[in-house]
């Protein structure tokens, strides 16, 4: 049987931003058949028609609406990112707590994490995601969330 976790982090990052999305189980279950169409923005053929139809769908259906918090900065600012994280951990430590970190980053958040009572939390790599679970489909929001941003800046 699948272990269900409470709460949901994922971290990803692009280019010079950092970004994190948490999103609670029963949330997760309500959007997951509204991101189907949601893929990894470095694989896609069509990248400037994907961000544009992408950015019609997450207003049409609220998808923001659907995380307990999200937050993208600039990389220079990925210790704010892991103290909003940290934070949350610790005042939810009676919940069971799935963390996907981009590969890049996973080696510093790993060491970063010890100061935190971490017995019911789970921290896998982005690559270790399988392809269509869940889990792999929420990543791909916020990895579109940060194309977008970052897309926006140039």
């Amino acid at each position: 049987m699948k272990k269900e976790f409470d709460y949901y982090i994922f971290i990803d990052f692009s280019e010079d931003l950092i970004g994190y999305a948490i999103i609670s189980r029963n949330n997760l279950k309500e959007l997951f058949p509204k991101i189907t169409k949601f893929a990894h923005y470095s694989k896609l053929r069509h990248k400037k028609e994907y961000i544009s139809s992408i950015k019609k769908r997450i207003e049409k259906e609220n998808i923001l609406s659907y995380f307990a918090s999200h937050k993208i900065e600039r990389l220079y600012k990925n210790l704010q990112i892991y103290a909003d994280i940290l934070d949350f951990i610790r005042n939810h430590q009676s919940c069971i707590i799935f963390i996907s970190v981009d590969n890049r980053q996973f080696k510093s958040f790993n060491r970063l994490i010890r100061f935190v009572n971490t017995n019911k939390v789970i921290i896998k790599q982005e690559s270790d995601l399988v392809k269509g679970t869940m889990e792999y489909r929420a990543s791909l929001v916020l990895d579109t969330l940060l194309n977008i941003k970052r897309l926006k800046k140039k």
